[in-house]
């Protein structure tokens, strides 16, 4: 299934039904006084989160959501019809915002969230209400009150425990499809992932977290080369940060500060996350290169604890794993 991350719709939630104007006739009762019923409710429309989507794809191909006006009331004090909300059913983890003004209306982050984009009008008052003992035969009911209309961007921002930070062709993915049932798509030329993939990684029985390959960044990311921005805004939501720089780097941690300072350029707050640093592919070097693979002697600093892994060969993935947990702050 294709990845869809934005996406814009015009919802329009529906008028309220009016009111009605009646008078009670029957055969001993000709004067039986008004009894003209309310309007139904128009519908809304409403954004509810759904764990088992990941994609805005359904809404791609349906932009316009209109829901019916309420139904109009009827003598015998009979209100009208409330007409059916239409729910929109996106990912965990979506924001909405109003296009035209730049509010945003809200964002759906657990499973069953839900959030109204647009109120259905109310019903009118049918002449039954306004009766009275000054006032016995009103002539008159309200109409039911408009709809709202709405162009709403919808942005999802994937949520994951461990996001992978790395320039094109790190390893990022071939780590997620070793230790995860995730199977993404890998080859040898740069950008080959151009959509976020989640996994499920086992730690240990009933131990488990989620951890997200976003497409590779380069330097001026920040400023729209390469893929840009469009995938950053998924680190995000993530809990811990792992950056992924290959051995094979001419300087491993000049391309760590550069990955920093594209995430700083989008969002300074995103420097105040745990970080880790995987150094991949240590499996192209001998067992005395791999010992001088020290985090303190590359340059960085002692908070950040660096592990040297082999996706391929299944070096020290176990290890990273279980610093992820400690990362993450389970028991």
């Amino acid at each position: 299934m294709k990845f869809v991350d934005y996406v814009t719709v015009v919802v329009r939630s529906g008028k309220g039904g009016p009111g009605c104007v009646s008078f009670r006739r029957e055969k001993f009762a000709p004067q039986g006084g008004p009894d003209g019923g309310d309007g139904g409710k128009g519908g809304s429309i409403i954004m509810k989160a759904h764990h088992h989507l990941y994609t805005l794809l359904d809404l791609r191909y349906n932009r316009h959501h209109f829901a019916d006006s309420g139904g109009h009331g009827s003598g015998a004090n009979k209100t009208g019809r409330d007409a059916q909300d239409i729910i929109l059913r996106v990912p965990c983890g979506t924001l909405a915002k109003d296009i035209d003004t730049g509010e945003i209306v809200g964002e759906v982050l657990n499973d069953g969230d839900q959030i109204v984009l647009v109120k259905g009008g109310r019903g009118g008052k049918g002449n039954s209400f306004f009766k009275s003992s000054t006032h016995q035969t009103p002539r008159f009911s309200q109409t039911g009150t408009e709809g709202e209309e709405r162009n709403i961007i919808f942005e999802l921002k994937l949520m994951a425990d461990v996001g992978l930070v790395g320039f094109p062709n790190a390893g990022k993915s071939t780590l997620i499809s070793s230790i995860s049932a995730a199977k993404p798509k890998i080859a040898d030329y740069p950008f080959t992932t151009l959509a976020p993939n989640l996994g499920m990684v086992q730690y240990a029985e009933y131990k488990a977290f989620v951890m997200a390959d976003i497409p590779g960044i380069i330097e001026g990311a920040s400023e729209g080369k390469g893929l840009g921005i469009r995938f950053l805004k998924h680190i995000e939501r993530n809990a811990v940060l792992l950056f992924m720089i290959p051995v094979t780097s001419e300087d491993i941690y000049a391309e760590y500060l550069v990955l920093l300072n594209e995430l700083e350029k989008f969002n300074p707050e995103l420097l105040d996350k745990p970080k880790m640093v995987a150094l991949s592919k240590i499996d192209i070097l001998s067992t005395a290169e791999r010992k001088k693979l020290n985090g303190k002697k590359l340059g960085f600093p002692d908070d950040v604890h660096v592990f040297p892994i082999s996706s391929v060969a299944r070096i020290g993935l176990d290890e990273l794993k279980t610093e992820i947990w400690h990362k993450l702050g389970r028991s």
